[in-house]
C-alpha cells in the first residue's frame, strides 16, 4: 500500500512561496547539488519533477530541502494524467498535494496529456483529441487538482507526433477554453511548439500569435532530437537531452518581447551535462529576460 506524504511545512523555511518574477532557472539534478551549494546563491530558481519526491524522506528530500532553503522552487508534475477519461488517481493527487504543502513552491504545473488507461501506466505523455467532451473532462480534472492544492495550476502545452481527425477546435483554442473555464494559468513550452509545428507542418509563429500569452506564468525551453519518420521526413522528438536550438531561442525572444519577463526554465533531463553547461543556458535566457524586462503585454488578440 502506498502512503501519502504527511506535510511537514516546518521542516523547510518558506522564503519563496510568492511569485518570482522574470528570472531564469534550471532543472535540479542531484549530481549538481554540491556545485550549486558551493557556489554563490544564484538569481534564478530550480524545478523538479514531483514524482521523484513522493517518498516520505531519504536522500532525495534532504537534497531538495538543501536547495529549497536558499532558492525558489517549481514543482512540475508528469503523471497526473489530466487528459485521461478515467478519474484522477486519488492517492497520487494526495501525494502531489502533500508535496505542495511541504515545500510551498513558487510555481506548480502539470501537462495537457494522459499517461494511464485503467490499470496500465505509460512512460510517456500522450496526446488527446480537442473536442467538447475532452475539454469537459480536462477542466473537471484541473478543478480537482486546484481544489486539492488550493492554488492555481499551470498547464503545459504538449509536444505531439500525431493529430486526431475528430478534433473540433485548434490546440490554442482548446487551451484558451481550459484557462477561461478553470482559472488555471499556463506553462508555455516553446520547444514543444517548435517540435509540434515541425512535425505537423504548421507555423510556430502563427501558433504563438494565437496562444493566450496573458495567461502564461512560466516558460520552458529545452533541446530536441532529430529523427526521420517512416517516409523519411524530418521528425523532431522532445528529448530534453541537449542545448536549446537556435530556432527555439528566436521564438523565445519574440515571446518575451511581447509578453515581458516570465519565469523561464531550462529543461535538461537526460545526457546530463556538467553544471556550468546547464547554468550557461539559464544565463542566456536571463539575458533575454533582462533585455526586455517587465514590459506590458502588447497585441494579445485573445487577451483574457
Amino acid at each position: 500500500m502506498t502512503t501519502a506524504i504527511v506535510p511537514d511545512v516546518s521542516a523547510v523555511p518558506l522564503r519563496y512561496s510568492a511569485p518570482i518574477g522574470g528570472v531564469a532557472g534550471t532543472s535540479f539534478k542531484p549530481e549538481h547539488l554540491q556545485a550549486i551549494l558551493s557556489a554563490d546563491r544564484q538569481r534564478g530558481f530550480f524545478e523538479v519533477h514531483a514524482e521523484n519526491y513522493m517518498g516520505a524522506g531519504g536522500p532525495p528530500h534532504r537534497a531538495l530541502e538543501a536547495i529549497r532553503r536558499d532558492h525558489p522552487l517549481s514543482l512540475h508534475g508528469v503523471c497526473m494524467s489530466i487528459g485521461a477519461p478515467q478519474p484522477l488517481d486519488k492517492a497520487h493527487l494526495a501525494r502531489f498535494r502533500g508535496l505542495v504543502a511541504r515545500y510551498q513552491p513558487a510555481l506548480v504545473s502539470e501537462h495537457l496529456a494522459w499517461s494511464t488507461h485503467e490499470t496500465s501506466f505509460f512512460n510517456d505523455l500522450l496526446p488527446l483529441p480537442y473536442t467538447e467532451a475532452t475539454l469537459a473532462c480536462v477542466c473537471d480534472h484541473i478543478d480537482q487538482v486546484q481544489d486539492a492544492i488550493r492554488r492555481p495550476l499551470l498547464l503545459e502545452n504538449p509536444s505531439t507526433y500525431v493529430a486526431f481527425r475528430e478534433s473540433s477546435m485548434s490546440e490554442t483554442d482548446f487551451i484558451r477554453a481550459i484557462a477561461e473555464r478553470t482559472g488555471c494559468g499556463l506553462l508555455l513550452d516553446i520547444n514543444n511548439v517548435f517540435v509540434s509545428a515541425t512535425n505537423h507542418g504548421f507555423s510556430a509563429l502563427e501558433y504563438l500569435a494565437e496562444f493566450p500569452l496573458s495567461r502564461v506564468g512560466e516558460i520552458h525551453l529545452a533541446g530536441h532530437a532529430e529523427q526521420a519518420d517512416d517516409e523519411g521526413d524530418l521528425l523532431l522528438i522532445d528529448s530534453h537531452d541537449g542545448p536549446v536550438a537556435d530556432a527555439v531561442w528566436k521564438l523565445y525572444e519574440i515571446v518575451i518581447r511581447r509578453r515581458g519577463g516570465v519565469p523561464t526554465l531550462i529543461e535538461w533531463d537526460s545526457m546530463i551535462p556538467d553544471w556550468p553547461v546547464l547554468q550557461a543556458e539559464a544565463t542566456a535566457a536571463q539575458a533575454i529576460l533582462d533585455r526586455y524586462g517587465p514590459a506590458a503585454l502588447v497585441g494579445d488578440r485573445h487577451a483574457a
